[in-house]
């Protein structure tokens, strides 16, 4: 399934690289972002190490921060990769970047974990880049093609993220 694209704000060459940390325990079969493997425009990272590229001017995607949008268009974009717990213990590795949200927004995901509840805003990672993608005016297309709830989760939350850029909806 390809979804529509937003809009294009800055060249897509003008951002750095998606780097997608993944903790070790997070299995691959279960990873929603594996397909973007290989895909050009995405760096993955193994927690703890870090690869060579550089983290200036990047922005980590996580709750608590400021809404992500246009005015982030030219920055490099940092995901977390890993149950909820687990990326709890990342965070403090990364905490030098800026953080920022997104909209609330629904996941398409079938939670069923009866140990732990996942946060409200909780999304599967693949969703996570494609909401931030979309917000950024990045290309969009293909990155949900790989997952099962793709379709589902772009047409429930296209709406609201079109609707977050209001003024009425904007912070400051």
């Amino acid at each position: 399934m390809t979804t529509p694209s937003s809009a294009s704000l800055a060249p897509r060459d003008a951002a750095p690289p998606t780097v997608i940390v993944v903790h070790p325990r997070e299995r691959r079969s279960k990873c929603s972002v594996e397909p973007l493997r290989g895909r050009d425009g995405f760096v993955f990272w193994q927690f703890p190490s870090r690869g060579p590229e550089p983290l200036e001017g990047y922005v980590r995607l996580g709750l608590g921060g400021p809404l992500l949008g246009p005015g982030d268009a030219h920055r490099g974009l940092l995901v977390l990769d890993g149950t909820w717990r687990l990326v709890a213990g990342m965070e403090a590795d990364y905490e030098q970047l800026p953080v920022r949200s997104l909209p609330d927004l629904q996941t398409a995901y079938p939670r069923t974990s009866k140990l732990f509840a996942d946060p409200p805003a909780g999304l599967a990672t693949i969703e996570a880049v494609w909401a931030a993608y979309h917000l950024l005016g990045r290309p969009t297309d293909g990155l949900l093609d790989s997952y099962r709830w793709g379709e589902l989760f772009a047409s429930t939350n296209l709406p609201l993220l079109d609707a977050s850029w209001l003024p009425s909806n904007r912070d400051g």
